[in-house]
Parts: C-alpha cells; sequence; structure tokens
C-alpha cells in the first residue's frame, strides 16, 4: 500500500480538508431524515413532488443517494492512500458535495422538473466520481484498484436504468436490483479487504493468537460465485437456478466470514462491527434464494442487504475512518456502540417485518426510528469529529 500523503496547505474550513469529513456527515443526516420523511409517506399522510412512486423515491434515495455520498466519503480518503497522491480538498471537494445535494432536490422535485432534468442532474455526481476515482487511479498507476471503477460503472448503469424503467414502466425493478448488486459487490471487495487487515492489526497487537487467513483463491471463488448470483437474481430473481446460486453464495460467504476470526474481536467494538456487518452479507444471500425458490418474502433477503449489511457496515466503516483519520483514538465510546446496537436492532426488526407483515406496522415503525436514530444520531455524536481541524 502507498503511504498516506501529506496534506496541501490548506486554510479553509476543517469540513473540507478531507473528503470523507462532508460526505459522512451530510450522508448520515440525508440517511436519518429521509427515513423519517418516509415514513408518513408510507402511510399516506405526507405527499412528496417527485415523479416517482412514493416506493421508488424511498429505494432510489437510500440506494442512489445516501449510499453514494458514503462510498464517495469512503473512496475519496482510501484512494489517496492507495496511489499516494494528494486528497481532494477545498473547492473541489464543495463542488462535488453540491453536485450530490442538487440531485437530491432534483430527484424529490421531479415532478416539477421534469423526470429527464432530474435523471441529469442525479447522474451527474456519479459520473464525476467515477471520472475523479479514475483519474486518480489512472495517475497512480494503482491498477489493481481499476475493479472499483466497475463498481461505480455498474452501479450509474443502474441509476439511469432505474430513471427510465421508473417513468416508462411506473416502477423501478431492474434498477432496484442492479444498484443493490453493485452495491453488495462492493462491500464485498473491500470488506474483504479491510476487515481481515483491521482484525489483524488488532489481533497481532492486543490478543495474540489465531489470525485471519489472507485473502486467497477461496476468496477469488467466493467472489467469482456471488458475481454469478447477483447476476442472475438481477436478470431473474425467481426460480430454482436463481435460488440455488444465491444459497449457494450465501453458504460461500458465510465460510469466508468465518476464516476472519471476527469470534475473537469481543474486545474492540470498532472491529467486531464489521464482521457483524458483514455477517449480514450471507444472510441476505440465504434469504434472497429462499424467496426466489418461493419460499420466503424477498423483501426479507432484500433488507438484510440494504438495512442490515449496507447500513450497518457504512455506520461501522464512517465510525471508524472518522475516528482515524483525525487523530483521535480508535475506541467505540459507549454511544457510538449504543448506535451500532440500535441499528442492528433495527436491521433486525426490518427483516422481521418483511417476514412477518404486520397490519399495525409496529415492526416497521421500530425499524424506521432505530435507523433515523442511528444515522442522526451519528451525525450529532460525531459532529465535532467532522468539523474540528485534526486533532495530532
Amino acid at each position: 500500500m502507498a503511504p498516506i500523503p501529506r496534506l496541501r496547505d490548506y486554510k479553509g474550513p476543517a469540513l473540507l480538508s478531507y473528503g470523507f469529513r462532508p460526505f459522512f456527515l451530510f450522508g448520515s443526516i440525508y440517511a436519518g431524515l429521509a427515513i423519517l420523511a418516509w415514513l408518513p409517506v408510507f402511510h399516506g399522510h405526507l405527499e412528496l413532488s417527485t415523479a416517482f412512486a412514493p416506493r421508488d423515491w424511498h429505494v432510489h434515495e437510500m440506494l442512489y443517494g445516501y449510499l453514494p455520498a458514503v462510498i464517495t466519503g469512503f473512496l475519496l480518503t482510501a484512494v489517496p492512500n492507495w496511489t499516494g497522491r494528494m486528497p481532494l480538498q477545498g473547492k473541489p471537494l464543495l463542488v462535488l458535495v453540491l453536485v450530490w445535494a442538487t440531485g437530491r432536490l432534483a430527484v424529490t422535485m421531479s415532478a416539477w422538473i421534469g423526470w429527464e432534468a432530474a435523471a441529469v442532474l442525479d447522474n451527474a455526481f456519479l459520473l464525476l466520481v467515477a471520472a475523479v476515482m479514475g483519474r486518480e487511479i489512472i495517475k497512480g498507476r494503482n491498477w489493481r484498484n481499476l475493479k472499483v471503477l466497475i463498481a461505480l460503472g455498474i452501479l450509474t448503469i443502474g441509476n439511469i436504468v432505474f430513471h427510465v424503467e421508473s417513468h416508462a414502466m411506473g416502477a423501478a425493478d431492474y434498477g432496484i436490483r442492479a444498484g443493490i448488486a453493485s452495491i453488495m459487490m462492493l462491500i464485498m471487495l473491500i470488506g474483504g479487504r479491510i476487515i481481515p487487515s483491521f482484525t489483524r492489526n488488532w489481533l497481532a497487537r492486543e490478543n495474540p493468537g489465531r489470525l485471519p487467513d489472507p485473502f486467497g483463491r477461496f476468496d477469488m471463488a467466493s467472489l467469482a460465485v456471488a458475481g454469478a448470483a447477483m447476476l442472475a437474481w438481477v436478470a431473474a430473481p425467481h426460480g430454482p437456478a436463481t435460488g440455488t446460486v444465491l444459497i449457494v453464495a450465501g453458504l460461500f460467504q458465510a465460510a469466508r466470514l468465518s476464516r476472519w476470526a471476527g469470534d475473537r474481536t469481543w474486545r474492540d467494538r470498532l472491529v467486531l462491527i464489521l464482521h457483524v456487518a458483514y455477517a449480514f452479507v450471507p444472510l441476505g444471500f440465504i434469504l434472497a434464494g429462499l424467496a426466489s425458490l418461493g419460499l420466503l418474502p424477498m423483501g426479507a433477503g432484500i433488507h438484510a442487504w440494504t438495512g442490515g449489511a449496507m447500513g450497518v457496515m457504512t455506520l461501522a466503516v464512517m465510525s471508524r475512518a472518522s475516528l482515524g483519520h483525525t487523530g483521535r483514538t480508535l475506541v467505540a465510546t459507549s454511544a457510538t456502540q449504543g448506535l451500532y446496537l440500535l441499528l442492528v436492532l433495527g436491521s433486525a426488526a426490518r427483516i422481521c417485518a418483511a417476514l412477518h407483515p404486520d397490519p399495525s406496522g409496529v415492526l416497521l415503525h421500530v425499524a424506521g426510528v432505530a435507523w433515523s436514530g442511528a444515522f442522526l444520531g451519528f451525525a450529532v455524536i460525531y459532529w465535532s469529529v467532522f468539523t474540528s481541524p485534526r486533532a495530532a
């Protein structure tokens, strides 16, 4: 890995000194507020000026709104470490943030400005991020990370399909599945790098003994199976072939997770939560596989991936990266651990709500309030981390 580059001589607001700061902060705020808005929209008590159907607005703003913000914050922080180049700061970073915010406003107001204009403004962000990442990876000659661009490209195509499909068909299906698949592949690619690495570093220092297995052929095979399963699911989500390959992929991912020595990380919650988050990956595959076989509702697997794997993983990565890159001690405070627990319980409630639909919607509300509480709580607790200069 290339050495961490020194920052440029930057005199502006601390919030714009590194990519993770604005995108983690505003992404978490948006994640919480969007779900608080979704609950009354779901019950018909609030109407948004969007061209999307209510469900599609909710799904879109999770998959193509909040998640790309967090992914961008992570990549803007990781890519300089991968390439040894200087990070994006100041006005260029502010432009990127404003393009993201414009997309969120355009989608929510798309009934006024038209779906075509909303699609252009929304996709401008992902295209700009891909261009920035591509430039840095190519100039840094960090060829092995070009696969990140593939996932970003699939996510961008999925977003375009989402807009077109929603307009033409009245509801997005392929665009939703493509978005889920691309983000899950990113989680499996990047998670498969950082989780064993952070675990190994902590265990070697604090708890000598069994260490995570190094990346090898089994990881490559598990990723290949997962990719095939995702392609099958995007193309044809129902049927015995898709169901079988999804379940096999889930078993591979469960075995992969078991090789990372997560059971030995109980004393470091910042490491442990990464393993907990990744556990939702195989769970989602298996639940989705059973749904493809007609044995369960598909929503259970989808929310294991989205609420569980994506939600918990982003919260885990944001909290750790925010502390580490601002010179603070890598320790999960009681408040941070409370956010983790709240989101894990909320994710479990959302999966249960899909498995056992409740007319009263109690589990749905529990899940929504837990999600919003976790992400808005994160924004409040880490506000000073994002807006203050580096501690050391």
